[in-house]
Parts: C-alpha cells; sequence; structure tokens
C-alpha cells in the first residue's frame, strides 16, 4: 500500500514524534484500503483497541485512522484527552482534515492535524522526565 511517498512518511513520522516530545500522550496513523466496518469511527474504535492504545497509562491516546479507497477517516481519542479538550475540539480537526484532503493535501493535512492534536495533548499531560513512549509512532498498515 503505498498511499504516501518516503518523504511523506517520514513528514508524518516527524510530526509524531516531535508532537510526543512535549506530551506523555501517544499518537498513532492507521491506513488501510477500506473500511470494514458500516461507518469509520467505528472502525477506528476497532482498530484503537488492536493496537493498544486503550492501554496508556493515562488513557491519552490518539488515532488517526484512514480508509483509503472508501475516502473515510476518523480520529479517536482516548477518555483521558476526551475529557480535557473542548467538546467540539475533535470535530474542528475533522473539519480541517476534510478539507485539506479535499484539496488534495493528505500529508500536509494529515500533519497539520496530528500538530494540532499535539498541542492539546501538552496542554493536559505535560511532558515529564519519567515519561516512556508507551506505543510505536510507526504507521501501522492493513491491505485488505
Amino acid at each position: 500500500m503505498e498511499f504516501f511517498n518516503t518523504e511523506q512518511k517520514k513528514q508524518i513520522l516527524k510530526e509524531i514524534s516531535q508532537a510526543e516530545l512535549d506530551t506523555s500522550g501517544e499518537i498513532r496513523v492507521h491506513i488501510e484500503n477500506n473500511c470494514k466496518a458500516n461507518d469509520a469511527f467505528a472502525r477506528g474504535i476497532e482498530v484503537f483497541r488492536k493496537l493498544n492504545m486503550h492501554k496508556t497509562s493515562e488513557r491519552n491516546g490518539v488515532l488517526f485512522y484512514l480508509a483509503l479507497k472508501d475516502r473515510k477517516f476518523a480520529i479517536i481519542g482516548d477518555e483521558g484527552i476526551n475529557n480535557k479538550v473542548p467538546e467540539d475540539f475533535w470535530d474542528n480537526i475533522k473539519d480541517e482534515m476534510k478539507k485539506q484532503f479535499s484539496d488534495g493535501n493528505f500529508a500536509e493535512g494529515l500533519s497539520k492535524c496530528i500538530y494540532q492534536a499535539g498541542k492539546q495533548l501538552k496542554i493536559h499531560f505535560p511532558y515529564r522526565h519519567d515519561d516512556k513512549n508507551e506505543l510505536s509512532d510507526e504507521i501501522s498498515f492493513n491491505e485488505n
């Protein structure tokens, strides 16, 4: 599955790493061709659990889920971060991603939204000296 080229993948991974330098939060990106559920949010929750994102110590994981061929995506935040961000926060990021994707700015749009999520994670879950990276930063793929 080669939706993003090598440079775009590096850009996305750099944004994840940069965001996680300032927070104990965890950000992941998962990409697959087709959404295996009725909607992207439901599938995103399945993937969130499969990636063990619900097992972070502060429940502050954020998943960016993309189903490329179905042209669907979702942003899943765990309960720790969801309890802290403004009620419309994820909707605002989702709207920004939709706009960027509609303009054909996939890597840039995803990176921008990862940055925004990272800013909120930094505010509510700032980095501490004993923090450890609980989850891989790598983009995960499911070629279905």
